[in-house]
């Protein structure tokens, strides 16, 4: 009874050192994972939210709803009115409808640089005939006619009334032009390609000339005129600061800019038509000066002392005209086509102001004397010019800005037709069309600098400047009489193209005399944007003719295989491939070479990521395909224009959204990490990158085309920071780029001293390097595994046979020891004694 007692006792006993050991574990255990959950602390790794919008997202959206619905009650309203009524109910339903912040909006985004033509066209007029007292009464009103049929032809007839048609789901430009017609001939994207390089190298020289000709209007003012002789250098250096401080605030947004410079524009052209009516009062007679007759009798008269080169001239007063095509996607159609009538009155007024001036004071020495005379600040009286000086600053800062924001979308939509680097974009405002790009930004700082550095002041500038415009209004005539011509109106594209070629070849042929004095630097750089282009643009087409993709049954097998190796450890839990391929029923070739180039990439799920960003600001979307399998996931993310591409964040949210599901196992992290996410392994991610192979059997244009791609991408920055990887030590492959490659000649022995044995014959051993390895991935890679399974099967069988007949051999020869019989020496077998 005692022992059993005893016995009891020592039960009870080892049964609570056994809980106690249990408790110690599990509190051991939980304390471990209280310190891993502890890790987010420390780290504070970034976490999706519950909701899919913001507070502020779903703000801008609520305010983006009641301003539809008062719209809508506005139209509703306005249908009832009669006739008048619902035109312009139908007006504000279309592409074309009005609005007064974006009309404002439009006033300081789209007309900056057209705006700031009178401030040097007259002078540089005047400059080319002689001075005021050159001229005569033919010249004035052959110039005045020149400029006005100029305007009417290339700005209202060509940009406003014909190019704004043709848009591309509301973007204009060269670029989104061609985009529409590009499938009528590949031969259209040069063209193209080299009116888009010409454009954003005028992009550079606006800024320049704009601001720095308003400047110098300072100088006009007495109480100055002795602080800039002492200080030659000082409209330079006020000129960079103003630059400096322009470009500094693009990251805020076009909508914002605009608003603050629409209200100035508005004053600004209402001041130039005030200027121009107050100086017209003297002679109205200049408006004879519309009658075409007077400019083409000037332009071919023996007085005309500039010849063809005054074409030159007149090209200066339409260089916003392109600026305007290209800015329509930021502010609209339907508000261009409402602000124009405004603004081409105010030019006209203001112009013909100036040339009643000039017949006026074409006797007057005290102007007839005068260097560099500049009509548009000496037709108004000195108190006047103060404020002509501070507005015509303000002018040529927005100027600028249109320029600046024409090549954003310039730049955006090369980099949608793949002739640019994918650069970082930001959607500062609501709508997709105002964008802002940093690098690009910073390239027209330094380069406007530059320029200003160069050349100094704006009269050595305006020798450069419209060279290269004029090459952007050609090729657009061209794209744009290729898509009359195919839209079924070949009558029309036939007279618009040779109409307007021939009124810019005659532009092109007059800034042509520029070239020596400061137009080799619009062209050089013009040049070096079009190398850009075109060697993004042939690299990227030999890169894709490389890309191949495999079908789910011609990668599963060898992925199954190594998924299943437990001879190979964990190259991490999940490894993640950033890619630009959209396609998801298949596999990109690379990241399968890269799975297993050299020493193969086990993982517990491989993850194959793609990034759409749609036209919807706060889109947050993502699909996945697993191809039947829990360890392989293609998936494909669309993210709205405003959402940052918080791609860690995201990828644990999936992880965890399919392991609820069941679509992924479970993962468990046992150690801290830099995510702080337990429930989920650890994550590598990869990006790939090619490199030619010299032994590549390709050009030596494509070649040098290949090679100055991967030049530009090193220059223009890394996806790992597009993505936001940086801080997660993302691994960036290099991985050859396959094209077609020439066999090298086979090596020749040379060490023929030394006397070679004659093999002897010797019995077949099967070679292991012979076997096939589950990792060839060359060629018939399904069936070589499974021919690796028979064999490793069939071997396995010869062993345990083998085996089984030793066992009876052994039973037999004990049976015989039995009977006392001395028991025979086991035999080896064959593979015992090798």
């Amino acid at each position: 009874m005692a022992e059993s007692n005893q016995r009891t006792a020592r039960a009870q006993e080892a049964s609570k050192a056994q809980k106690a050991q249990a408790g110690a574990a599990k509190a051991k255990a939980r304390q471990e994972e209280e310190a891993l959950l502890r890790a987010d602390t420390f780290t504070n790794a970034p976490k999706v939210s519950r909701r899919t919008l913001t507070k502020e997202e779903r703000a801008a959206l609520a305010k983006q709803r009641e301003a539809e619905t008062k719209e809508a009650e506005k139209i509703a309203s306005a249908w009832s009115k009669g006739g008048l009524g619902r035109w312009w109910a139908r007006l504000q339903s279309s592409p074309d409808k009005v609005t007064w912040g974006m009309a404002i909006v439009a006033l300081g985004v789209v007309y900056g640089d057209i705006g700031t033509s009178p401030l040097y066209t007259a002078q540089t007029f005047l400059a080319g005939q002689g001075g005021l007292g050159s001229v005569n009464r033919e010249a004035v009103l052959g110039m005045l006619s020149l400029v006005f049929w100029s305007i009417t032809l290339i700005t209202t007839v060509k940009y406003v009334l014909i190019a704004m048609r043709i848009d591309n789901n509301g973007e204009g430009g060269i670029f989104a032009l061609y985009s529409l017609i590009r499938k009528y001939g590949a031969w259209l994207a040069i063209p193209a390609m080299l009116g888009g390089a010409a454009f954003l190298a005028d992009s550079v020289l606006t800024p320049a000339v704009s601001i720095s000709s308003a400047v110098e209007g300072l100088q006009t003012l007495p109480p100055l005129e002795g602080l800039f002789d002492e200080n030659p250098s000082l409209t330079l250096m006020i000129t960079v600061v103003i630059i400096v401080i322009l470009f500094s605030v693009q990251s805020r947004g076009t909508e914002r800019i605009g608003k603050v410079f629409g209200s100035m524009v508005l004053v600004w052209f209402s001041f130039l038509a005030i200027v121009g009516v107050t100086n017209l009062s003297n002679d109205w007679s200049v408006f004879a000066a519309l009658n075409p007759v007077y400019g083409i009798k000037f332009l071919f008269s023996p007085d005309n002392a500039a010849g063809i080169a005054l074409m030159g001239t007149v090209f200066l007063s339409t260089t916003g005209a392109e600026a305007l095509y290209s800015d329509m996607g930021h502010v609209g159609r339907g508000n261009i086509y409402f602000t124009w009538p405004f603004i081409k009155v105010a030019l006209v007024l203001n112009y013909f102001g100036q040339g009643a001036w000039m017949l006026a004071n074409s006797d007057n020495p005290q102007y007839t004397a005068m260097k560099s005379l500049n009509p548009f600040f000496q037709m108004m009286t000195p108190n006047v010019r103060y404020l002509a000086v501070i507005l015509s600053v303000t002018a040529g800062v927005i100027a600028s800005q249109a320029l600046i924001t024409g090549a954003f979308t310039m730049v955006s939509e090369a980099t949608r037709l793949n002739w640019m680097p994918h650069l970082q974009v930001r959607y500062p405002a609501r709508t997709r069309g105002q964008l802002y790009i940093p690098v690009v930004n910073g390239v027209l700082c330094v380069a406007t600098l530059a320029v200003l550095a160069i050349f100094k002041d704006s009269e050595h500038i305006s020798a450069a400047y419209g060279l290269a415009l004029t090459i952007t209004m050609i090729t657009t005539t061209v794209l744009l009489g290729v898509h009359i011509w195919h839209s079924g109106k070949r009558v029309g594209a036939i007279v618009f193209t040779v109409l307007f070629l021939a009124i810019q070849a005659m532009f092109f042929i007059a800034s042509m005399a520029k070239f020596l004095h400061g137009g080799w630097f619009t062209m050089l750089l013009t040049a070096a944007i079009l190398f850009v282009m075109y060697t993004w643009n042939e690299g990227t087409k030999l890169e894709r003719a490389q890309r191949r993709h495999m079908r789910p049954n011609d990668f599963l097998p060898a992925l199954d295989k190594l998924h299943s190796d437990f001879r190979i450890p964990y190259f991490a839990d999940n490894i993640v491939y950033l890619t630009s391929d959209s396609e998801t029923k298949r596999l990109d070739t690379d990241i399968f070479f890269s799975i297993f180039a050299d020493h193969p990439k086990r993982a517990r799920a491989w993850w194959a990521v793609s990034v759409e960003t749609t036209d919807e600001p706060f889109t947050r979307e993502y699909s996945v395909e697993n191809f039947g399998t829990n360890y392989i996931y293609r998936v494909r993310f669309r993210l709205g224009f405003k959402v940052s591409q918080s791609i860690p964040a995201y990828i644990h949210q999936i992880m965890h959204d399919l392991s609820k599901t069941g679509e992924l196992p479970k993962q468990k992290s046992i150690y801290p990490k830099v995510d702080a996410d337990p429930d989920i392994g650890t994550i590598r991610y990869v990006l790939i990158h090619k490199a030619l192979m010299p032994e590549s059997k390709v050009s030596a244009r494509g070649a040098l085309s290949l090679q100055a791609k991967y030049a530009i991408r090193r220059m223009a920055g890394s996806p790992v920071k597009w993505f936001g990887l940086a801080p997660y030590n993302p691994l960036v492959e290099v991985q050859p780029l396959f094209v077609s490659t020439r066999r090298p000649p086979r090596l020749k022995r040379t060490d023929t001293a030394k006397t070679i044995p004659t093999p002897t014959p010797t019995r077949a051993v099967a070679d292991p390097a012979a076997v096939p390895d589950p990792m060839d991935t060359t060629s018939g890679l399904g069936r070589l595994v499974q021919e690796l399974d028979a064999a490793v099967s069939a071997e396995e069988r010869k062993i345990a046979e083998t085996a089984a007949a030793a066992a009876v051999a052994e039973q037999g020869d004990k049976g015989k020891a039995k009977n006392g019989k001395p028991a025979a020496k086991p035999q080896r077998s064959a593979k015992q004694k090798r």
